[in-house]
């Protein structure tokens, strides 16, 4: 029975097929040998390549100006396939204190398999000449940082660590591509949780890593081998957020300045971390080296202790309180209490968090809408 139906010819689908199939017929054991040596495209099994995942690849290739791009199930697997494909025992990881909680439990993982650890604060970026040693093979970073929206320079970090021989991973995932492609500044990996901004609804999990022709043949080879490759359904959600992508990005970090100027001025909170303000100590390197806003997360400390925090939350009725960022929602969190859990508690606080520091992720509401909730929310405070 032909299968002509599914493609009808001189027409496609406007939406990408979802293809669950987990295994594919050869037609004859040549299109076997044809799809074995890559003389065609061709599918064999879901663990290697899926249709409707290489599609939203291709789209992800194209926000991020890369060759290529991997999806995988999530952002935490995205790292973990980089670490695992380019670091070996005896091997240096150059990080920083400010990159997402859960790449500490990576970490002991890593320590386990005889790879050497340096944690340094975003702060003193200064320090990360003296701290690139004979063996360091990656520097991995985000800008801006998580949660407190450090800002660190990528073309600088690159140049640095192509010197010694090692290469640079960036998490995007704060500023997006729509703000920031650090590939066209120098590093050799871009890294996403997809689960964010790129698909925005609350509703789906993934990881992407943007990178070169040769690097996405090797972390291929992990993706295949670990099994980390997305499911369809994933793939195809993801998808239908991208379609979008662009106009809530604008919206959230037009949103986010606009709070963060609110909050600036306001005595309940004492400090305020967005690039976006001109005071703030990363305001001039994100200046140079993201476009068209600074992304839609800030954090700001709200009164003096962690009751004054959980007090500010409890006054807000349009703010969610929920962990995650990137969505179409406004959502806020304490970090301490939340992100970081994965971190031990003194390291929680080492690199300038606070037990009342939030962070706020801005949705695509009303600006007006928000900056009321967020009066109430100072209200709360007394």
């Amino acid at each position: 029975m032909s299968d002509d139906h599914l493609t009808p010819p001189g027409n496609k689908p406007m939406v990408t097929p979802i293809v669950n199939s987990v295994n594919y017929q050869y037609g004859s054991f040549e299109v076997l040998r044809k799809i074995s040596a890559k003389e065609i495209e061709g599918f064999a099994y879901h663990r290697d390549d899926n249709p409707t995942v290489k599609k939203v690849e291709g789209e992800l290739a194209r926000l991020e100006n890369a060759p290529e791009c991997l999806l995988c199930t999530t952002g935490m697997a995205a790292c973990a396939m980089i670490f695992f494909t380019y670091l070996s025992a005896g091997d240096h990881l150059l990080t920083f204190h400010d990159v997402y909680g859960a790449n500490y439990k990576v970490s002991l993982i890593l320590e386990r398999m005889g790879i050497e650890i340096t944690w340094l604060d975003a702060s003193h970026p200064e320090k990360v000449p003296e701290n690139i040693r004979e063996n360091t093979k990656l520097i991995f970073m985000e800008t801006p940082t998580n949660p407190l929206l450090k800002v660190l320079d990528i073309k600088w970090l690159a140049d640095l660590a192509h010197e010694a021989g090692a290469k640079l991973a960036v998490d995007n995932t704060f500023a997006t591509p729509l703000h920031q492609r650090p590939l066209e500044l120098g590093a050799d990996f871009v890294v996403h949780s997809a689960t964010k901004a790129l698909a925005g609804h609350n509703d789906v999990m993934a990881g992407a890593i943007a990178c070169s022709e040769s690097d996405y043949e090797k972390l291929w080879y992990t993706r295949q081998a670990i099994g980390t490759t997305l499911d369809p359904n994933s793939a195809f959600l993801l998808e239908r957020g991208l379609k979008t992508f662009e106009i809530r990005a604008a919206r959230m970090s037009e949103n986010a300045m606009a709070m963060a100027e609110f909050l600036d001025g306001q005595s309940a909170i004492s400090r305020v971390y967005y690039p976006g303000l001109i005071d703030s100590p990363g305001h001039e390197v994100a200046s140079e080296q993201m476009t068209g806003g600074y992304g839609g997360v800030l954090a700001f400390d709200a009164g003096q202790s962690a009751e004054d925090a959980k007090k500010f939350i409890g006054g807000l009725k349009r703010i969610y309180h929920a962990v995650s960022l990137g969505a179409t929602e406004s959502l806020i969190c304490i970090p301490y209490l939340t992100t970081m859990l994965y971190l031990p508690p003194e390291r929680r606080t080492e690199f300038g968090v606070k037990q009342n520091t939030v962070r706020l992720s801005a949705g695509i509401e009303n600006i007006d809408l928000l900056i009321e909730d967020l009066e109430a929310g100072l209200a709360a405070l007394g």
